[in-house]
């Protein structure tokens, strides 16, 4: 019996059972170099894709990630917009209805009571606005920022530089650092 004809020890088939078929000699003769060397670069050219694969696999989970937790973040943090884009109009209403009200009448016993109730719900309102993070834009006196103010009219006055807002017709809110409505204001100009 040759050496070609002897059975080959079952540890080596195991050993040899993940090697590719090319790579092995199954004739039992000696593999060109030159082959081998072809073989081995190719497999190292396929491990560096592959690891190279692996790295941008990993870089995009670590991406999708961060983009879905700042989504969670951000849905948290601004889930009370709509709603509190409809509560403002509430809010101006309240204001609207304490400024109505003339100052003699504030003292008067018969309104008293009503006064301190809208006023209250009005402080209440805003109590709930500020734990939200819902604030009021800084409008009268300032300069015209096109981020926080929607300029609806232009006043002449030599009172107040050109560009300032000297007028709010409509109040302006953030909540935390998105604008939720504009300021509606009137900007001073240069009289004619």
């Amino acid at each position: 019996m040759s050496d070609n004809d002897k059975p080959r020890d079952e540890a080596v088939e195991k050993e040899l059972a993940g090697v590719p078929e090319e790579l092995l000699d199954r004739e039992g003769g000696e593999e060109p170099e030159h082959k081998l060397e072809d073989s081995l670069a190719k497999l190292r050219t396929d491990l560096e894709v592959a690891q190279q694969d692996m790295l941008y696999a990993k870089a995009e989970v670590q991406n999708v990630r961060r983009r879905m937790e700042k989504d969670v973040a951000d849905a948290r943090a601004y889930a009370a917009t709509g709603f509190a884009r409809d509560v403002l109009s509430v809010s101006d209403n309240l204001a609207r209805a304490v400024d109505a009200i003339p100052a003699d009448l504030h003292d008067d016993p018969r309104l008293k009571a009503l006064v301190t109730g809208i006023e209250a719900t009005q402080r209440e309102l805003e109590k709930v606005f500020a734990q939200h993070g819902i604030v009021r834009i800084a409008a009268k006196g300032l300069p015209l920022d096109p981020n926080q103010h929607q300029a609806m009219l232009e006043v002449p006055t030599s009172e107040a530089e050109p560009g300032t807002v000297v007028q709010e017709m409509q109040s302006g809110w953030m909540i935390r650092d998105r604008l939720l409505r504009p300021a509606m204001v009137g900007v001073a100009k240069k009289p004619d």
